[in-house]
């Protein structure tokens, strides 16, 4: 579930230069890979490395949240644990980041040894009420 995942193919046939919310749907390991507590210390300690990256690229947190239960749908496979809401500038400045061998490196091993899933959905607005730069 590293890296090795990130669908760049797919995103090099986005616009580049225009800007993204990415959804991040994520469930947590009980215990963290590496036996250093949770899979939410282990979450919270990548987003402790890895939010300084997102600004540094122009990038910002716009929202983060518990999630409950499936409202509608199927329940099976769409239980998460914790969504997120993430503007980039660009596609460029999120793939910039995914693919720096800083994030591989200090970031990613944390996002592996805490998620034991973790799905990000590249999105364009439609609508919304608030500014988010898109």
């Amino acid at each position: 579930m590293g890296v090795e995942f990130l669908n760049v193919r797919g995103l090099e046939k986005l616009d580049q230069q225009a800007p993204v919310v990415m959804v991040n749907l994520m469930r947590f390991r009980e215990r963290s890979l590496d036996g250093d507590g949770s899979g939410w210390d282990a979450y919270l300690r990548y987003s402790a490395l890895t939010v300084p990256m997102i600004k540094a690229r122009g990038g910002t947190l716009l929202w983060t949240g518990n999630a409950k239960m499936v409202a509608l749908g199927l329940e099976a496979g769409n239980t998460w644990d914790y969504l997120a809401l993430v503007s980039y500038p660009s596609v460029a400045a999120f793939i910039d980041m995914m693919t720096s061998k800083d994030y591989e490196q200090r970031c990613d091993p944390h996002r592996t040894n805490g998620c034991a899933e973790h799905v990000i959905i590249a999105t364009r607005e439609a609508y919304s009420k608030f500014k988010t730069g898109s």
